[in-house]
């Protein structure tokens, strides 16, 4: 459990405190603007209007699967939600185990603490996705998985898993063939023209990562969405030309019931 970050009599915390905290950290995937006009230096998400999560959840209840250090946890509070779950297992390290250390829920904690959030707002537990279960975490309005699916050795029963808890809608964003794939020559030489594809990589063949097993196309993923029950699917891409595969990435977002 990360200490409390001390605050003045006014509750504002101590910004010289709360930058040493931050910088003794070796790594940082998300960047997160905390209170005294810091930021966490990471680098994700890449454009958070591209994920085309609702500017207002209030009131809902929401998951948010491969949390990391919370970008989309906070975020989902700061739109009004009135209660997010987090979970992560840990297990991505990047293709780089030896020079990233990930210490656990630390860096989630230590943005939860200097955002003023506690347990009855966000809450979170380390488990693999597919231990996600409504006995075990009740049900969401909205499910968010974000750079999680490539990461998995079975995708589909992954997203069987969060349908089954989600009421309103899904979204998920992974990286995606359409303009890049290892097998076929590299950026530029993926599936551009709407291709119901999937490549594996038994062996780190994606970003020399061994964490990476699937990529699917957009198309794909969409209606691997589709396939676990959601009535309306939509996508895109995050950048439309990407220059490098870390930027070949698209969002799938699943409604259920949606309005007319």
């Amino acid at each position: 459990m990360v200490p409390p970050i001390p605050r003045d009599e006014n509750s504002k915390v101590d910004t010289s405190d709360l930058m040493d905290r931050v910088a003794s950290i070796d790594y940082w995937y998300h960047k997160i603007d905390l209170p005294g006009g810091l930021t966490t230096p990471g680098w994700a998400p890449i454009d958070p209007a591209a994920y085309r999560v609702p500017d207002d959840l209030t009131g809902l209840r929401v998951l948010d699967v491969g949390a990391w250090d919370g970008y989309w946890t906070f975020e989902a509070l700061r739109r009004g939600a009135r209660h997010v779950h987090a979970i992560d297992d840990f297990s991505d390290f990047l293709g780089k185990p030896e020079a990233i250390t990930r210490k656990g829920w630390d860096t989630f904690d230590l943005c939860r603490n200097a955002l003023g959030y506690g347990e009855e707002q966000c809450s979170r537990e380390e488990m693999s996705v597919y231990d996600v279960a409504e006995e075990r975490l009740g049900r969401f309005d909205v499910v968010f998985c974000f750079g999680v699916l490539y990461h998995l050795r079975h995708p589909l029963l992954a997203l069987d898993r969060l349908a089954a808890v989600c009421d309103r809608s899904i979204h998920v964003e992974s990286a995606i063939l359409d303009d890049y794939s290892p097998y076929r020559g590299g950026i530029g030489k993926g599936y551009p023209d709407g291709h119901m594809v999937m490549e594996f990589y038994p062996d780190g063949q994606y970003g020399n990562n061994d964490t990476n097993y699937w990529v699917p196309t957009l198309h794909c993923l969409g209606h691997m969405v589709r396939s676990t029950g959601f009535d309306k699917v939509d996508g895109a891409k995050l950048i439309e030309s990407p220059s490098a595969p870390p930027y070949c990435r698209g969002i799938v977002t699943g409604q259920r019931n949606p309005e007319p």
